[in-house]
C-alpha cells in the first residue's frame, strides 16, 4: 500500500491543524483535496455569494500546486451548495471561466442544508502530472 502525504497550502496551516485534517491527500499519482470554501486568511467567510465562490476556486488552487496539480489536472469534482437554486447560475459562470475547454471533469452537485457559515464548498480529485 502506498503511503499518504499531506499537502498543505502555504499560509493556512494553522486552519487544519485546528480542527484536525488535512488540505489534500497524495496517494500513488492522486491528489485528494479536501472541501475548499471561500475563506478569507482569518477563516471567516466571504460575505458576497460570488466572491465567496471565486474565493473557493481561489483556495482550491493554492491546494492544488502545493501538491504540483492545477485545475487541469482535476478529474473529479464534488460540489456543494446551500441553495443551489438561486447559486447555481453564479456557480456555472466561475466553472466556465476555470474549465473552459472539453474534455471536463466529472462534476456532482449537492444540495446542503449547512456548511458553517459558508454557502458554497468544492472538493476535488486530481491526478499528479509526471
Amino acid at each position: 500500500m502506498s503511503p499518504r502525504n499531506a499537502v498543505f497550502p502555504a499560509g493556512r496551516q494553522d486552519l487544519y491543524a485546528t480542527h484536525k485534517y488535512s488540505a489534500a491527500i497524495q496517494s500513488d499519482q492522486l491528489l485528494f483535496v479536501s472541501g475548499q470554501v471561500g475563506s478569507r486568511s482569518d477563516g471567516s467567510p466571504e460575505p458576497e455569494f460570488e466572491a465567496q465562490v471565486r474565493l473557493a476556486f481561489a483556495n482550491l488552487e493554492a491546494t492544488l500546486k502545493a501538491g504540483g496539480c492545477g485545475f487541469e489536472d482535476i478529474v473529479d469534482v464534488t460540489t456543494f451548495h446551500t441553495d443551489p437554486k438561486v447559486q447555481f447560475d453564479t456557480v456555472l459562470a466561475v466553472k466556465d471561466e476555470v474549465f473552459p475547454d472539453a474534455p471536463y471533469p466529472n462534476w456532482t452537485a449537492v444540495g446542503v442544508n449547512w456548511l458553517a457559515g459558508f454557502d458554497f464548498e468544492i472538493k476535488v480529485i486530481a491526478r499528479i502530472p509526471h
